[in-house]
């Protein structure tokens, strides 16, 4: 891949969570089903191939505190991280004092990572209906309770206990400068807001005039505060950070099919040549090497059942044509994978619109609560049932 050099007006290079120093301020967002340890690596190995560093910090899958405490093998599964990583980085789902505090005490005491972030910004009906992910900031006491929990476990350890969440429930109800003093006064390292509501899901542009407040109403916390929402160009980053004030970027759906990404933001804000869209050749030695990981850690039938999600993203605005992409998405070996990729290998097309919004969008949709759960934003009751079985979300 080649580069191109482009003047900035500054550069922002590092960031700092608690006694954690990140080389650069472009965090991976957790995504469940594609931030697994495999991904990962992709992600650190192409960094270090494109701009010669590996400066990011890159979170694993959402991990269920309840699940951790009570040694769910599918959730130990999820926490592997590769010799290769560091710092590790985890983010718990919670809903209870109670578990949010074992869990990381038990990630301090098994040393399991090296940053803990806590998921409020999850939409998803099953999780919210039942008081779970982005429900949470509302209850202004059980979100308190729960950060406080969590910075008390990781108290004296060196970990930073850091927060995501939404802009609030819908345009009724927002939460974010709330959730983002509350925060800074339980002791928590950095807050990130993703810029749209838990009503918008993933649809229509994240508003960052909310990250700008955020900030304003921020200063003087003495701690650093993310943006998270639509950064999918390269230019992206800066931007954000250039119009809201934010200390760094948080990078979610941008980055599905393009793990090359994380160089692209890191480079440009550091004001050195950002490394072009990759040909399709390129991309699909990437899908291999992508494949051959998660083989290794799945196992092969599964690591390629795993790949197939991620055929459309990799081809997005490539000329392959669909039954190109229906054959890959039915590969049930490296063998069969590396066989039909090499009709590509030397191919120098690149895609268009390579930064167009990708992954999951919909449409923004009344959110899902549990009777009566706007009547009082104080209540510190735990809901019932809000521990989701699976991980992600």
């Amino acid at each position: 891949m080649a580069a191109v050099t482009m003047t900035l007006p500054h550069n922002r290079q590092t960031l700092t969570i608690g006694d954690l120093d990140v080389a650069s301020p472009v965090i991976l967002a957790p995504m469940a089903g594609v931030t697994n340890m495999p991904f990962r690596v992709l992600c650190r190995e192409i960094e270090q191939e494109l701009v010669g560093s590996v400066s990011g910090l890159y979170v694993c899958e959402m991990i269920t505190a309840r699940a951790l405490v009570e040694g769910n093998e599918k959730t130990l599964h999820m926490t592997t991280f590769a010799p290769e990583e560091s710092p590790r980085s985890m983010q718990l789902y919670t809903v209870d004092p109670k578990y949010t505090y074992e869990a990381v005490r038990k990630i301090v005491d098994k040393q399991m990572a090296d940053h803990v972030d806590m998921n409020f910004g999850c939409p998803v009906p099953k999780v919210t209906r039942k008081g779970g992910g982005s429900a949470i900031p509302y209850k202004r006491n059980l979100y308190r309770n729960i950060v406080s929990a969590a910075v008390r476990a990781a108290e004296g350890s060196g970990i930073p206990v850091t927060v995501k969440f939404r802009v609030g429930i819908d345009d009724e109800h927002h939460t974010h400068l709330d959730a983002g003093r509350i925060a800074a006064e339980e002791g928590a390292s950095a807050v990130t807001l993703h810029a749209r509501t838990a009503a918008q899901r993933y649809s229509g542009q994240a508003d960052w005039n909310e990250i700008t407040r955020l900030v304003e109403h921020m200063d003087g916390s003495g701690i650093p505060v993310l943006g998270n929402g639509d950064i999918f160009a390269p230019g992206d980053a800066q931007a954000m950070m250039d119009q809201t004030g934010c200390d760094g970027v948080v990078v979610g759906r941008g980055c599905l099919g393009r793990p090359w990404l994380f160089a692209q933001l890191a480079a440009q804000l550091r004001g050195e040549p950002v490394p072009e869209e990759p040909t399709l050749g390129e991309v699909a030695r990437i899908v291999m090497r992508h494949a051959e990981l998660l083989a290794a850690h799945e196992g092969e039938q599964r690591g390629c059942r795993d790949i197939r999600k991620h055929i459309g993203w990799y081809f997005h605005g490539f000329p392959v044509g669909g039954q190109f992409r229906s054959e890959l998405a039915r590969v049930s070996t490296l063998d069969e994978l590396r066989d039909k990729l090499s009709a590509i290998a030397d191919n120098p097309a690149r895609a268009n619109a390579a930064d167009e919004a990708r992954g999951r969008q919909g449409s923004s949709a009344k959110v899902a609560l549990p009777d009566g759960w706007l009547d009082d934003p104080n209540d510190a009751t735990v809901p019932e049932g809000a521990e989701i079985e699976n991980n992600g979300g």
